[in-house]
Parts: structure tokens; sequence; C-alpha cells
């Protein structure tokens, strides 16, 4: 009879041999006391041995029940750790998580370190890097293309939650080597009104827009769009090369104005910019889950975000 004991009636008996109360080994069960000793009287039966003298009062193990306890204690612990580590290799992560980028550089120091963390904790889950398009940059989110994204700040889109930040660097405008402009150390929106700028308003949000090239300067005049709809960033940095635009951007796409013709100087006047883990409402990946905690787990205890130096940077190199 006793090939047919439970696991469940061993955990029954050692609790009652710690407690020595039916009463407190019920209620650290979840059980009745009723339930506990007909459990207790049903493993008796398999083993064919009495365990336990019960009183009106208390419990006593029968020196029977002692040498259960004593043998059977370390094994049903080894037991209960074999299977729980058993259950963590089962339900380990594995596979890939696609974190959308705008650029390799946003993937800054401190994202670099949420990665290396995140795939030494589960080997057996890589995060995949996917580069963006230049425009609608939240179309490949929403269509379930990437889990999460580098999203630059603000960002207020109902169906998105923005999670823990990633990088604050400082504005630079891109311009030709020949512009007017470029005989400056630094500028600002003030300067830019004089010229044109692409219009962004197709990024994937009227804020994201706003903070990258704002409509009006600090005094309020007009910073003027170039009628010209540009699809890839290579059409973008021929029009600054030329002459026929300057642009706003951020110290850390700076190596992508690479050109011999064009070169970076700090905006003065505009704030520093700051980008954002961002993931769908309602995304229920373990994968994600696991990241995003261990994003913020990093981000929390790293410093804060350094910023890419703001001087003046040519051919797109700082």
């Amino acid at each position: 009879m006793w090939q047919t004991i439970e696991l469940r009636e061993i955990r029954v008996f050692l609790i009652l041999a710690e407690e020595l109360h039916f009463g407190r080994t019920a209620e650290r069960l979840g059980l009745t006391q009723s339930r506990v000793s007909q459990t207790i009287r049903t493993l008796e039966r398999s083993l064919g041995d009495r365990l336990v003298d019960r009183t009106s009062r208390r419990v006593n193990l029968t020196p029977a029940g002692e040498r259960l306890r004593a043998e059977l204690d370390p094994a049903y612990r080894e037991l209960l750790d074999v299977l729980g580590r058993f259950s963590r290799a089962s339900q380990a992560l594995a596979g890939a998580v696609r974190l959308g980028v705008a650029y390799p550089g946003s993937i800054g120091p401190e994202l670099l370190r949420v990665i290396d963390v995140f795939e030494a904790q589960h080997p057996e889950c890589k995060l995949e890097i996917v580069e963006l398009p230049f425009r609608d940059r939240l179309a490949p989110l929403r269509r379930g293309e990437v889990d999460l994204m580098v999203a630059r700040l603000p960002i207020d889109q109902p169906d998105l939650i923005v999670g823990p930040v990633v990088s604050r660097e400082p504005r630079v405008l891109a311009v030709a080597r020949d512009h007017p402009l470029a005989a400056l150390g630094s500028v600002s929106l003030e300067d830019v009104a004089e010229h044109q700028v692409l219009d962004v308003s197709d990024l994937g949000s009227k804020e994201i827009a706003a903070a990258f090239v704002p409509e009006k300067t600090p005094s309020g005049r007009p910073i003027k769009r170039f009628p010209v709809t540009v699809h890839d960033f290579s059409d973008l940095v021929i029009l600054i090369a030329r002459g026929r635009i300057v642009q706003p951007t951020v110290a850390s796409a700076a190596p992508r104005f690479a050109h011999p013709n064009v070169m970076c100087l700090p905006i003065a006047d505009m704030p520093p910019s700051s980008t954002a883990l961002a993931w769908r409402r309602g995304a229920s990946d373990p994968r994600l889950r696991a990241l995003v905690n261990v994003a913020r787990e990093v981000l929390r205890t790293a410093p804060p975000p350094r910023s890419h130096s703001p001087r003046k940077t040519e051919r797109g190199r700082d």
C-alpha cells in the first residue's frame, strides 16, 4: 500500500510533526482539522503503523512516527528542491525580444548594461535590435513588429506605456559647413528661425514632433518648414549638405549626419532631449515583462544617463 502514498500526505505529516497540533497544522495548510486527521489516518493505513498518539489536548509522535520524520524530512526537502529546479528550468525564457531603435546611437551605455544583465539572467533569451523607419516610428510597435522601442519623449499615446528613461542628451543643429550658421560656436532657436527645417510632424506623434522641432522660437517667431517630403535619412543629409535646410537633432545622432559638408553645432536654448522604453498597453509576453523589470532595476541603481558633449562637431563626429 505504501506505493500509493501521495506527496500531499507526506507534507501534512511533516507539518503536523512540527506543530504537534491539528488546528495549527490545518491553518498552515489551509485545510480543515478533520481533513488533516483523515490524511494522517490514510498515511498510517498505507504504512501499516501508527505515527501519532492523539489526546484531547496534544499530539505526540510515536517511535515509528519519529523514525519516519527523521528519515523522510531531508528526503522530502531534496525532492522539493529537485522539483523546483525542474519547474524553473521548464519555465525559463527562450526566444527573442525585439527592441526598435531609430539608429544604433539610441543604445547608450545605460541601455547596453540593461541588455547585458537581461541576457545574463535569461541566457536562452536574446535581444534583437530592429531599426525603425525614418517616418511614423510608432507604427512597427503598434503592428507588433517590435516588442518595445526606444521612444523620444514626450510621448502620450493611450495605447502605449512609457517606461524608464534610458538617455538624456543635448540638442544640436546639423548644418552645411559653408552655411552662414557654421561660423558660430553655438546657435539658438532664433538663429534657426532664419532658415528652413524639415517637417517632422509624421515621426509618430504630435508631441514628439513639437519637442524635436518646435513650431516657434521662445520669442514666438515661426520656424519655417521645408515644403518637401523626404523618405529616408540619406535624403535628409543631402538637403543639409546642399544648404537647403538646417536640422535640429540630438548629439547621439551626429554620426548619422556624417558627410564632408555637414557639421553639428550645439543649440544653446533647447532643453536636453530624453528617450525612454515604450511598449504596447496590454502586452503580456513574459520576455517583455522580464526585460522591463531588468531595465527598471538597472536604471534605478545606475547613475543619471550621461549626456553626449554638446561641443561643435564636424563631419557628424563629436
